[in-house]
């Protein structure tokens, strides 16, 4: 009888993943948490291993307060509907996962063999999740400050970046803008829905007089939307977001 594969192992080092991050955990227990895929502690239920979604799920709220307090703090004169353009944009799918690449956060993470085989390493889904999660256990460990100083620089560049772009514009309205000289119509369609109820994956297309020029995931329809938006732009010559 042949024996039981094992989980894929994953080349890991403490340090120097915490030298990258510029933050030294306390319980270590915390950060390798935030690095396990489910499809790891799938392969290892007998040992009662936890995945990172618990830690994503808090992540996700941490990194969006953090966003929201700067934004509001640093652009004064601003509306609330730029500002959660402006927040949608820094905590998207896309961007967190461009994030999680500054540190090669996907070198360092724990999947199952399957997961392994199949891209998970540089998937941007796993890669967000791992983000949000990572930000939820320096919250554990540290306090929202040590989120701060870990996260903003990261957001203070993206702001800069979506500026210089002039990407605070909502990629819907822009897209719309663009089709409407020609008087051609866009329609959102939502192709693909997956994931339990706590962890939704939604894809949406954008079509022009039927025919699909984007597609995009996230979180929420809203945000599969606005990326599907982003994709098409790029047929119109307009960069937008970290795809």
């Amino acid at each position: 009888m042949s024996e039981k594969r094992k989980p894929a192992k994953t080349k890991f080092d403490v340090g120097e993943l915490e030298a990258k991050l510029g933050y030294t955990f306390a319980d270590k227990k915390l950060l390798l948490n935030a690095l396990r895929h489910s499809s790891y502690a799938n392969e290892r239920k007998s040992e009662h291993i936890a995945s990172n979604e618990r830690l994503e799920f808090l992540g996700d709220s941490v990194l969006s307060i953090i966003t929201s307090e700067f934004l509001y703090l640093s652009f004064p004169e601003r509306p609330e509907g730029e500002l959660s353009n402006i927040r949608r944009e820094i905590v998207d799918s896309a961007s967190l996962a461009a994030f999680a690449r500054k540190f090669d956060l996907g070198k360092y993470m724990f999947f199952g063999n399957g997961e392994e085989k199949n891209g998970g390493r540089d998937r941007t889904s796993n890669l967000e999740d791992a983000f949000e999660a990572l930000a939820a256990a320096i919250y554990l460990d540290g306090g929202i400050e040590c989120v701060k100083k870990f996260f903003l620089p990261l957001v203070r560049e993206q702001v800069e970046n979506i500026f210089a772009m002039h990407r605070f514009n909502d990629p819907k309205s822009l897209l719309q803008e663009i089709v409407q000289q020609n008087g051609e119509t866009l329609c959102y369609e939502k192709v693909d829905e997956r994931g339990p109820d706590h962890d939704k994956r939604f894809t949406c297309v954008v079509k022009l007089n039927s025919n699909v020029i984007g597609k995009g995931e996230g979180k929420r329809i809203q945000e599969a939307e606005m990326n599907a938006a982003r994709d098409a732009l790029r047929l119109f010559g307009e960069q937008q977001g970290n795809k």
